[in-house]
């Protein structure tokens, strides 16, 4: 265990070498929900890597390929199918667990998905996160949450200034009215239950996350490897979008340098928190697109003419000054680098490299970066 004064924690990244951050959970128990998906799977291998007893709670892995299954990950941790619906068998989990940080990522993550199954989006995003914070209040012991969210939580109103963590919540699509309202449920239960308790729970709202091992349809850059696998053209729904990208291992480092620092001085950072890129690198979706193919040296693209298209946001950024100041977070690798690994990685899977390697690969490069 590392061992600071408790004001030292909120030492910038800069001052801080990231692995220390991953080592401070050496030891830990940690419960992580929806390890099964593309984030989760790289925060799970993360910490069982550097010594963490990692117990996962979700469906099965619902791509195929699947990054969980092609890192082995069943055999490093315990993991447990189950449905984050399912409450009684959740409180279960938690209970035998006792963690000491518990990270919620299990969800259904997809805009467009949302708009076919409203139902299941409402009751996963929703009742899921009401389902874990309610078997937290039978623990006993400390216990930090974190409890991941979107960039899509704010009344997005298209304007050009960046989404603070105290403008409006909202929502036009399901999914992104679902996560608002499990913001409302983790501020709800964070006053009436956890005010006065050893429970602190925070919620950290990410902007659009990229890596290698993502499957998930209708996401930009899976598309565009399907694409190009397929010797078909990219076709993109809304070029012109912009977006705050950002490689999967920078939100998981703020994630756990949010646990840490709920851990250490708990109420003050049980709160809301940004994690996005700097607000100038935000991209349009050509723009990732071109960086994309450029580093990949193939792929067409072509622009999709439907019109009756259902909504999606057309310009989304993140103010990160919070997270910067108070927890001294900031983004290890800009998005161009992000697109730029996440391309290398996708190119060394398409030459047959085993998983761990192109995962190792990246969280070495990842750990020596000196941020610019």
């Amino acid at each position: 265990m590392i061992k600071r004064n408790v004001g030292c924690w909120q030492c910038a990244m800069e001052n801080m070498v990231v692995k220390e951050i991953i080592e401070y959970f050496s030891g830990k128990s940690v419960l992580i929900t929806g390890h099964t998906g593309f984030k989760g799977s790289w925060m799970t291998y993360l910490l069982w890597k550097y010594g963490a007893k990692v117990t996962g709670y979700a469906l099965y892995p619902n791509t195929h390929p699947s990054l969980f299954n092609d890192l082995c990950l069943n055999e490093k941790c315990n993991s447990i199918i189950g449905d984050i619906n399912d409450f009684e068998a959740l409180k279960n989990v938690v209970n035998q667990t006792q963690p000491d940080f518990i990270f919620h990522m299990a969800a259904q993550p997809l805009v467009r998905y949302s708009y076919k199954k409203p139902i299941e989006t409402f009751s996963t995003n929703v009742m899921g996160t009401a389902n874990l914070l309610e078997a937290c209040r039978q623990l006993k012991k400390k216990c930090c949450v974190v409890c991941v969210t979107t960039d899509k939580v704010y009344a997005n109103n298209e304007w050009e200034f960046p989404y603070r963590e105290i403008d409006r919540l909202g929502g036009h699509d399901p999914y992104s009215a679902s996560k608002a309202a499990s913001e409302l449920v983790i501020d709800s239960y964070r006053k009436s239950y956890f005010s006065d308790s050893n429970i602190f729970v925070a919620s950290a709202r990410a902007g659009n996350v990229i890596g290698g091992g993502d499957w998930s349809e209708d996401r930009l850059i899976p598309d565009i490897i399907r694409s190009i696998s397929a010797n078909e053209p990219i076709v993109l729904r809304n070029p012109n979008a912009v977006r705050p990208w950002q490689h999967v291992l920078d939100p998981i480092f703020g994630y756990l340098l949010l646990g840490m620092n709920l851990f250490e001085n708990g109420k003050e950072f049980a709160d809301s928190w940004n994690f996005g890129p700097k607000s100038s690198e935000s991209m349009t979706v050509m723009e990732v697109c071109k960086i994309m193919v450029q580093t990949l040296g193939k792929g067409k693209v072509e622009i999709d003419i439907v019109t009756n298209k259902p909504h999606e946001a057309g310009l989304l950024t993140l103010d990160i000054s919070k997270v910067k100041q108070r927890l001294g977070w900031e983004p290890n690798w800009s998005s161009e680098t992000a697109i730029n690994r996440t391309a290398e990685w996708y190119m060394g899977n398409l030459q047959l490299k085993e998983a761990n390697k192109l995962v190792e690969q990246d969280i070495q490069s990842f750990l020596s970066y000196e941020s610019n």
